[in-house]
């Protein structure tokens, strides 16, 4: 049996370059517990929160996690469109349209309350039983049934070819369709290059522990531990 001081709920700041996997393999090696969970997943360009749940105790109530609002600082590169809608893809599309402020404002307006959103081919969603990515790496694309999604939406900084925004979401919102729809209502195509979770449910960035004090043999986890939702 697990110890139950080794339980709990471990809130960490995820580096660039590293899955939320790669989490879950360091926390079973240095906690012993295979049972581990978290509370959405995040790309491997991404940083930011991620909650992870140590123990059977709290991976059973996962769900509670999963249907929490989100946070995320996002940098969108204007001028180019990518196939997966990030900076991970192929370039697909180029335009030398520079949008002005007004142009930015008008056109992120349109992202607030409830809208409609595709999910992207390059994506972990299921249809029809087959992960949409799997099907995309082989050059199919299939009919996506929209999703409800409610979206707030705000310009934090813009400075061509950069538009950095603040977007507060409900789950299974994907930030990269946001960039990549944002570009093209501009008609200056766009794409995905920096993303930060900074905000899960009530936990936030600044509850974090660092995703690479996790590898340092001095280092504790177990006081960081959260035991109640």
């Amino acid at each position: 049996m697990s110890d139950p001081k080794a339980e709990g709920i471990l809130l960490v700041d995820k580096e660039k370059g590293r899955t939320a996997f790669y989490l879950v393999k360091i926390l079973r090696k240095i906690s012993g517990i295979k049972k581990i969970g978290h509370a959405g997943i995040l790309d491997p360009f991404a940083t930011g929160v991620m909650v992870m749940l140590i123990g059977r105790l709290y991976t059973k109530i996962s769900d509670q996690f999963l249907n929490d609002h989100k946070e995320y600082s996002a940098t969108i590169q204007l001028g180019e469109a990518t196939d997966t809608f990030d900076c991970d893809g192929q370039i697909t599309q180029t335009s030398p349209t520079i949008p002005s402020i007004r142009d930015i404002e008008t056109v992120v307006s349109t992202f607030q309350g409830t809208i409609d959103q595709v999910p992207p081919m390059f994506s972990a969603k299921k249809v029809g039983g087959q992960k949409l990515y799997l099907l995309a790496r082989k050059g199919i694309e299939i009919e996506r049934k929209p999703v409800k999604v409610h979206l707030e939406t705000t310009i934090l900084d813009y400075s061509y070819p950069k538009l950095k925004i603040k977007v507060a979401c409900s789950k299974g919102t994907y930030i990269r369709c946001i960039a990549n729809e944002i570009g093209e209502k501009l008609g200056a195509f766009g794409h995905l290059v920096d993303l930060q979770r900074t905000r899960s449910g009530p936990y936030k960035l600044k509850d974090c522990i660092d995703a690479k004090s996790l590898v340092d043999p001095s280092f504790s986890y177990i006081p960081y531990l959260r035991k109640t939702v």
